[in-house]
């Protein structure tokens, strides 16, 4: 491509994925409801520049190191409730056969995925997305591909009752089957002392999302944030350059590098799969047609495949799509490999004490079965 037509593409994808955001912006507090969210960065996006061009630094201020734990003061985070957390979240009697836990899909050991293009559910059933990581997830705007859960503490009563995956038949069978084991009994009360009726099913929302709020990954990009010029390699400040000149971090921008806002995927080049209208099956508008939330480039190196539909196995793959569905770039090889570098340098650190799975309490009931 001439240079002219090049610089102009760039320009072009720089403006693009803006669009969407703009449209639909409400004031104040953004809900996971609002049709789009805009980014929660409210810097401007950099003018498109050439890779080769040198790094502003100043773009820096587009994002932030990540905290010790996601906290709300909503959601106040106890250790009894992180404890009982914990438990819920690797306790396969939460599924209607026994079979699946939280962590069968999310699994800590392996940054938060299970490395499948969709996950195998209740009696073998595939899901219909991509399970996304579930580290530094408290701190999105919204929760699933389509946003339709507000926070973690939400987002944890879906899969249970989801007919797909865990197939629990009501929240009165979940709250049944949890005040049949002792142990949960004494472990609710603990955690939600006072309470006249410990064990519902929203406390067991509130118990899953105490513990997600402190499973975050640090790190040798938040070094680098926080001031430390030798925590990136040479050839990962070139992948940060060539990222930020070509416009990636209009939408991958903030502490999480995504979770901020809804974009069409396909927004320059149409997405090759149409199947999923994405947002549109919360809001029922076709203006929400194909828009999903913006994942997190946190773990990215070890979260395949990729995108709501699993349809990248590699990372190179990923950014080649990107670039072109959402920029309409033909990216080179070499800036492939340089975007491809720095994004390794957002691999975290797993927090090995805290993801080790406890015993749970037992109750003396068969492994299988829907009772």
């Amino acid at each position: 491509m001439p240079i002219a037509r090049r610089t102009i593409s760039r320009i072009l994808a720089a403006i693009l994925p803006l669009v969407p955001a703009c449209r639909g912006q409400e004031t104040g507090h953004e809900r996971p409801e609002a049709t789009v969210a805009v980014a929660a960065q409210s810097a401007a996006a950099p003018a498109p520049a050439e890779a080769g061009k040198a790094f502003n630094p100043r773009l820096l201020r587009r994002f932030s190191p990540l905290r010790a734990s996601i906290e709300s003061p909503e959601h106040p985070l106890t250790d009894d409730k992180i404890a009982l957390g914990r438990m819920l979240y690797f306790d396969k009697r939460l599924s209607k056969n026994r079979d699946l836990s939280c962590n069968s899909c999310h699994r800590l050991d392996a940054y938060g995925v299970d490395g499948q293009a969709t996950s195998l559910g209740d009696t073998g059933q595939r899901g219909g997305r991509n399970s996304p990581t579930v580290y530094n997830a408290a701190g999105y705007f919204a929760q699933f591909w389509d946003g339709r859960a507000a926070d973690v503490e939400q987002q944890a009563k879906g899969p249970i009752l989801n007919p797909i995956e865990m197939a629990m038949p009501s929240p009165e069978a979940v709250v049944a089957r949890l005040k049949g084991i002792p142990g949960y009994r004494e472990a609710f009360s603990k955690a939600f002392p006072g309470a006249a009726d410990p064990i519902t099913y929203d406390a067991v929302g509130e118990a899953i999302g105490a513990f997600e709020r402190k499973l975050v990954t640090p790190s040798r990009w938040d070094n680098y944030l926080r001031g430390d010029k030798t925590a990136l390699h040479d050839d990962e400040l070139e992948g940060l350059k060539v990222f930020t000149n070509v416009g990636c971090m209009v939408c991958h921008t903030g502490e999480f590098l995504g979770g901020t806002s809804y974009q069409r995927v396909g927004a320059v080049e149409p997405w090759p799969n149409q199947d999923d209208p994405g947002r549109a099956s919360v809001t029922k508008s076709a203006a929400d047609r194909m828009m999903f939330k913006v994942p997190t480039l946190r773990n990215i190196a070890k979260t395949a495949p990729y995108f709501h539909d699993g349809s990248a196995k590699t990372l190179d793959q990923a950014v080649r799509k990107m670039g072109k569905h959402q920029l309409g770039l033909e990216l080179s090889d070499n800036e492939v490999t340089s975007i491809v570098a720095w994004l390794g340098s957002l691999t975290g650190e797993l927090p090995k004490a805290y993801i080790a799975e406890p015993a749970l309490p037992g109750s003396g009931m068969p492994s299988k079965g829907p009772t």
